[in-house]
């Protein structure tokens, strides 16, 4: 370089495009721009020597370079930086329109399916995350969960494990317990089922040893998690598989801290000689289910095939009542995912396996049912709505606040006489949404609009109280979705800006009967729970990833398919 030369500025931009998820044998695309300062451009043998270099560096990948520098002006070589130097805004006009049309093809394309935590680079003892399946099951009725511990009188009990039966005393009371907060991470289950024909929507359990697999009803508005088993069996539906069998090593005793926890609601009681912790549920839906805790391997497999074998103590029910009987004709229990100590992802928690965090995606499309996960792996950082979660003395269900309901551009009432503020509990194990009393009727007067249009109540099909036989034949929501509006929830605050909004369009509360009616999946709520709280089931979660953060205290979601988990602990086009 003679001394009268200044150094070359060479700026490489190099721009790798992925080959779409449905023909990957087109390989990847590489394209490479090379920007100088117009002073010494390469030469047209080092441009050629240097895509040789790269050819045999990547031998299944297109190389794309920039033209050789022309014959009539060897000094002179295409330089972006020379088509630019007359306005820098135009370089990085066209640098940002690059990456981002990179970031889009990305974004669109990429279906890959992210592995779990646990691989070469992560560290062996951190905890893991779980996607549960979610399975289809059939014949179910409406389902109304919202479950609680019952008082059990342990002088008179229905059963036990070595037998006997007398009488039972119920007294409602819910229990109160705070879940545990552990520095620890997440589990994926896929889910199977529907709002309607089948009424919910379920995983399975790999329980015991040898183990064996059951089929559980996913409920985020109970707290334990129990099987049909036979200890014997009082009352027990014919489930999808074998009752559980404990055995006598498997039954949690009275003194049992689990077991404190379970009952430490309920009125004192002594009992020297029992050697079992007896609980009852009741259900909204006025079912209830009475046994006895048992402590058994649970085994948890991830998505790498690893599996973690652990003890969990759920419920040995042997005594089921009401409609619960139905809906357990192809499951073989409750898979409790509240709050509360005494739940799974507590129990987890509490053991450092996972974060206390759950979510499920339960989708829309009838063929397909989405999955849900323990753990805070799957959990989006970005593009998620979130709500503080209310705490309560009484409840362990996932409540939060909220300002204001509108049916379109309709406000519906709240329904609290002294307050503008409501509450909505997300409750994965009701098959529909619950309005209060007002709101529901308010809501029922808009929807009288449609008859407008020519849909006439249908008081003869009795699937759902409202009705309405189309004036023209129906096969799926998306024929009759364009004379109804969107349901919306606003939380936080009223300043519409400012606020987060769950919407709720019309596939997400209406169904198609088997008549061929249109139905209104929302139901009058004022016998439901507390009466003056909105409760939004399968129906309305349809179509949303939602996740209840145990950790942070607070419940997010945020739209999407459902139809594979994915892990969200980067933005999309770097992701994997």
């Amino acid at each position: 370089m003679d001394s009268d030369e200044r150094p070359q500025q060479v700026t490489g931009v190099v721009i790798i495009t992925l080959p779409p998820s449905d023909n990957p044998s087109l390989g990847k695309t590489i394209t490479a721009f090379t920007l100088t300062n117009d002073v010494f451009p390469q030469s047209h043998q080092t441009q050629q020597r240097q895509q040789q270099e790269e050819e045999q560096t990547l031998p299944t990948t297109q190389i794309l370079t920039p033209a050789p520098p022309s014959a009539q002006n060897p000094q002179r070589g295409f330089s972006f930086l020379g088509l630019f130097s007359d306005n820098p805004r135009k370089l990085l006009g066209f640098l940002g329109i690059s990456l981002f049309a990179l970031l889009l093809y990305s974004s669109a394309f990429s279906n890959t399916f992210v592995e779990l935590r646990n691989s070469n680079n992560d560290d062996d003892e951190k905890p893991q995350s779980f996607i549960f399946p979610l399975y289809h099951k059939l014949g179910a009725d409406l389902e109304l969960k919202l479950g609680r511990f019952v008082d059990v009188d342990k002088e008179n009990l229905v059963a036990s494990v070595e037998g006997g039966a007398t009488g039972t005393q119920k007294i409602n009371k819910l229990v109160a317990s705070n879940a545990a907060v552990i520095d620890s991470s997440g589990t994926i289950l896929p889910v199977r089922g529907n709002v309607y024909p089948d009424g919910l929507y379920f995983t399975y359990m790999l329980v015991g040893n040898p183990q064996r697999r059951y089929f559980l009803d996913i409920d985020t508005g109970s707290d334990l998690t129990w099987i049909q088993c036979d200890a014997p069996c009082s009352s027990c539906a014919k489930g999808a598989n074998p009752l559980y069998k404990p055995t006598r090593v498997n039954i949690v005793a009275s003194k049992d801290l689990m077991c404190t926890e379970v009952q430490k609601n309920q009125k004192p009681q002594n009992c020297e000689t029992c050697q079992q912790c007896d609980y009852e549920i009741e259900y909204a839906d006025r079912s209830s289910s009475l046994g006895v805790l048992a402590r058994d391997e649970l085994h948890l497999v991830t998505a790498n095939g690893s599996t973690t074998n652990l003890d969990v103590v759920f419920g040995c029910a042997y005594d089921q009542q009401g409609i619960l009987l139905n809906t357990l004709s192809k499951t073989d229990g409750i898979l409790g995912l509240s709050r509360a100590k005494v739940s799974l992802p507590s129990q987890l928690a509490s053991k450092g396996i996972i974060n206390n965090v759950v979510g499920h995606c339960l989708a829309t499309d009838v063929g397909a049912s989405g999955y849900m996960f323990l753990g805070d792996d799957f959990v989006p950082n970005w593009g998620m709505s979130w709500v503080p979660m209310l705490g309560s003395p009484s409840t362990e269900f996932y409540h939060t606040q909220i300002v204001k309901i509108n049916y379109g551009s309709s406000s519906l009432s709240l329904g609290r006489q002294h307050s503008s503020i409501g509450r909505v509990v997300f409750d994965s194990g009701s098959s529909y949404t619950y309005f209060m009393k007002q709101a529901y009727a308010e809501l029922v007067a808009s929807l009288s609009e449609v008859s407008e249009v020519g849909f006439i109540q249908d008081v003869a099909d009795t699937t759902l109280p409202m009705c309405w036989q189309a004036p023209f034949p129906i096969r799926f929501i998306k024929d009759v979705k364009q004379f109804f509006k969107t349901l919306t929830l606003q939380f936080g605050s009223k300043w519409w800006i400012i606020s987060k909004r769950f919407h709720i369009p019309p596939e997400g509360y209406l169904i198609i009967s088997k008549k061929g009616n249109v139905c209104l999946g929302i139901l009058d709520g004022s016998k439901v729970h507390d009466g003056s709280t909105i409760i939004l089931g399968d129906i309305s979660l349809r179509g949303q990833l939602v996740v209840y953060d145990n950790e942070k205290l607070k419940i997010g979601w945020t739209q999407s398919d459902c139809a594979h988990p994915r892990r969200f602990k980067s933005l999309p086009f770097v992701e994997g």
